[in-house]
């Protein structure tokens, strides 16, 4: 899974560069594109030494009309926004990984203790922009089905809530395994996502996203399930049965993680059923599409 994580890194950074470059050499002038054209008319029988980089930026000037059509129908505040949303929660997820890994490699098992503390703020703007994606789901911008998605945020944003209002939480490392597992199923969703709105999707992406989401969902789970365990356990051994929350409320916080537990394990049963169904139907579109 993790290698599958870089690949995607790798896929989509070598995807932005060829972007980039093709944009950059559409900014040929007319003048540039006539005297190639009458160097080729004047001696149609001479062999002459091919310029490659002067033949590319020929073949970019003559599709210019075309790109620029494209650019002003794309470069909408539409298509801005779902890019740069992306863009963010890849840049995010890729920056989060880099950071586990250095810090595991230089601190060892001690970088465990302390990852809430490291990545936490960003960890939790990713998973609190993750609302927009309801949103999206409302409005046609994703395709995606929104009971999977409302319950993964859902049930992200309170698990995130209860480790931020228990420090004796932050420090386990289950937290560790816990963020590691959200930023992988980040890496393989949100490059496929960004490759989509480029218009330039790949099908290793995409199956790497719909087959290797779906056990990795489910270990992700089981993790949230240990991270409440562990905090009802603390909860308990301690004698505090209320959490110092913001607002003054007069539940009992273990009952009420012990009902996220029930409510965890049936939402991700259905959760799981309906990622393999979309697989399905995202695979099947897929070949349809490579057979035409």
């Amino acid at each position: 899974m993790l290698s599958a994580c870089v690949k995607n890194v790798n896929y989509v950074l070598h995807s932005l560069q060829c972007q980039v470059f093709t944009f950059g050499n559409s900014f040929l002038t007319k003048k540039e594109c006539q005297k190639e054209r009458e160097k080729k008319t004047a001696n149609p029988q001479t062999p002459t030494h091919i310029n490659i980089n002067t033949t590319h930026k020929v073949a970019a000037a003559v599709a210019r009309p075309a790109a620029l059509q494209g650019l002003k129908m794309w470069f909408t505040a539409r298509f801005l926004y779902v890019f740069t949303y992306n863009m963010f929660q890849f840049c995010a997820h890729t920056w989060i990984l880099a950071n586990m890994t250095v810090r595991f490699l230089m601190f060892g098992r001690d970088a465990l203790a302390d990852t809430f503390y490291s990545i936490g703020v960003v960890m939790s703007l990713c998973q609190l922009f993750t609302v927009l994606e309801l949103f999206h789901i409302a409005d046609g911008i994703d395709k995606s089905w929104i009971l999977p998605r409302l319950f993964q945020v859902v049930e992200r944003n309170l698990l995130l809530f209860t480790i931020v209002m228990m420090e004796e939480i932050q420090s386990k490392p289950v937290v560790c395994a816990q963020f590691f597992l959200w930023n992988i199923l980040g890496l393989l969703r949100y490059p496929q996502e960004l490759l989509c709105v480029m218009g330039s999707p790949s099908l290793n992406m995409l199956w790497n996203r719909y087959t290797l989401y779906v056990p990795t969902y489910i270990l992700a789970a089981v993790t949230e399930g240990v991270t409440v365990y562990q905090a009802v356990n603390h909860l308990e051994k301690a004698g505090r049965g209320r959490l110092q929350l913001p607002i003054s409320s007069p539940n009992r916080v273990p009952i009420l993680l012990k009902t996220y537990l029930i409510i965890l394990a049936v939402g991700a049963t259905v959760t799981v059923w309906q990622l393999v169904k979309e697989r399905q139907q995202r695979l099947e579109k897929w070949n349809k599409k490579l057979k035409k």
